[in-house]
């Protein structure tokens, strides 16, 4: 889970674990003596750690779900883990109850600030900062305002497309590019360069970092054994805290450069309108104590960190669908020949006629969610639910990769199929896939423009490139075996692939007449 050189200096922690045992915290049972939800049966001290799959918990999550139900009680050393496994479960108590269900855990990793991710608008906990920093949010993200994104949102697709047909080999490092500079744009109002931009760097650095790190596992271990954050980075097998002081610096860099970057922007009169910039006019003068100052800066770069992570997982998990699926991709290639034609590339305007273009992104998310396990919530105070107790202070995980292999939902629930969202006239169905955004009051406050950032690039791609296989020296495919990445979000590892133009001859020249 941590690395192996991060286990050998410790082998004598277990030893020592029930002489340190009064650490843990004693949670407040029901009086009522009502059963925990069912579960695997914990280890003494340990729980369930050693039955986790530590690179994708969210598989053991689901074995679980198959065994106990849809609602799972585990034990992580010392925290409680309370595991939803089932969208009705998850609407019931993160929706209707999101009173008692919109804290976050108290991680020991963020509330002394151990990674440097204290200022993370969605870890903090549940308080008068979290609804600051919610209410900064709504004024850039909400859907009506979302509207106004859109000529950005298709221009960058169409710098994304003129980058894959110059270098097609570097396509991942053009995801990220791409979802970082529409980020950027609404934030910061910064036009990113179309390569190597040094403030997508930062950030793109500081990112990758946490997103493996972070997690409640990790949480749950320092918190049974704080002692562990104070050994000295030197020490012999002290790898989890030389990567903490790592992302301590890359956090804090990736918090400034752009609040920098807008200030000097402001000042010097060139600033562009974006979220910062129209929060800071609102508070010239009437901020004597920096508080709103702060959670401006630190609300926006939450919002620099996940979108460009989330937009490039989900772009890189359908550039792999469409690579195994080629029949999907000519449907979806031929519904857009019919509609846009091929002079031109496809615009929102496009969107209501293009339903197994849709269809595609819903699968793409259903597929595979970029976050299988959505942001750990934790109960304000104890709930019973259909007669189990939940207690106070538990943490509570939202399987979204369970929900994804409902079965009774979604047959056939490993294959990609975007038909599965249309009805038999080939209509779209009620269903979005939105659960993937999460639940409750912690929903996923940039979705309307995440959900156009996808839509925009992934139909972009389609009209203008056929994604297949490469070929080897004898010309037969390369297959491609896929793997994911671990952490909070998961996307494939780098893979080969093809962008060919649809159009024969079509060249940088030839794009820049057709846009």
């Amino acid at each position: 889970m941590f690395g192996s050189d991060f286990y050998l200096p410790l082998a004598g922690v277990f030893l020592a674990a029930y002489s340190i045992a009064s650490w843990f915290p004693r949670k407040k049972r029901n009086p009522g003596g009502l059963p925990l939800p069912p579960g695997p049966s914990p280890l003494p001290i340990v729980g369930n750690v050693l039955g986790l799959n530590a690179e994708a918990p969210w598989l053991s999550y689901t074995e679980w779900g198959a065994v106990y139900g849809d609602l799972v009680y585990s034990r992580l050393l010392n925290q409680e883990i309370i595991i939803i496994n089932s969208e009705k479960v998850a609407r019931d108590l993160l929706d209707k109850r999101s009173y008692n269900y919109s804290d976050r855990p108290a991680i020991v990793t963020l509330t002394n600030d151990f990674f440097g991710w204290s200022f993370n608008s969605v870890l903090i906990p549940y308080s008068d900062r979290w609804r600051l920093h919610r209410r900064l949010f709504h004024q850039a993200f909400r859907s009506e305002a979302s509207l106004a994104y859109h000529p950005m949102q298709i221009r960058k697709a169409r710098e994304l497309v003129s980058n894959l047909l110059e270098d097609p080999e570097n396509y991942a490092a053009h995801l990220q590019t791409h979802s970082a500079s529409i980020i950027m744009s609404v934030l910061y109002g910064y036009e990113t360069a179309a390569r190597d931009d040094p403030l997508v760097a930062i950030v793109d650095r500081a990112v990758t970092l946490a997103v493996g790190a972070i997690r409640p596992e990790v949480a749950a271990f320092l918190g049974a054994f704080p002692f562990l954050q104070h050994i000295p980075a030197w020490f012999p097998g002290a790898s989890l805290k030389r990567t903490a002081l790592l992302s301590q610096k890359y956090a804090h860099e990736m918090i400034e450069a752009p609040f920098k970057y807008v200030q000097q922007s402001m000042a010097s009169g060139t600033a562009a309108p974006s979220m910062v910039v129209d929060a800071l006019k609102k508070i010239t003068g009437n901020d004597p104590s920096g508080n709103v100052e702060m959670a401006i800066k630190e609300s926006s770069v939450t919002a620099f960190a996940a979108a460009s992570e989330t937009t490039a997982s989900t772009l890189l998990i359908f550039i792999l669908a469409m690579l195994l699926h080629p029949k999907v991709q000519e449907r979806a290639q031929a519904e857009i020949d019919a509609v846009v034609g091929t002079d031109k590339l496809p615009d929102f305007e496009d969107r209501q006629s293009l339903p197994y273009v849709e269809a595609v992104l819903r699968e793409v998310l259903r597929w595979h969610p970029a976050v299988p396990l959505s942001i750990p919530h934790a109960t304000t105070k104890s709930d019973i639910y259909e007669g189990q107790f939940i207690p106070q202070g538990a943490t509570i995980i939202t399987n979204t990769w369970a929900m994804t292999r409902n079965a009774a939902k979604y047959g056939n629930p490993e294959e990609f199929l975007p038909e599965r969202f249309l009805d038999a006239d080939g209509e779209l169905t009620d269903d979005t896939a939105s659960f993937t955004f999460g639940f409750g009051r912690r929903v996923c406050v940039g979705r309307y423009i995440a959900d156009a950032s996808v839509w925009s690039a992934m139909v972009s791609m389609l009209a203008l490139f056929t994604i297949t296989k490469c070929k080897d020296e004898r010309g037969n495919d390369i297959d491609v075996n896929p793997k994911w990445t671990a952490g909070v979000t998961s996307h494939p590892t780098a893979f080969r692939c093809r962008f060919t133009p649809r159009t024969p001859g079509m060249t940088s020249e030839k794009l820049a007449e057709m846009l």
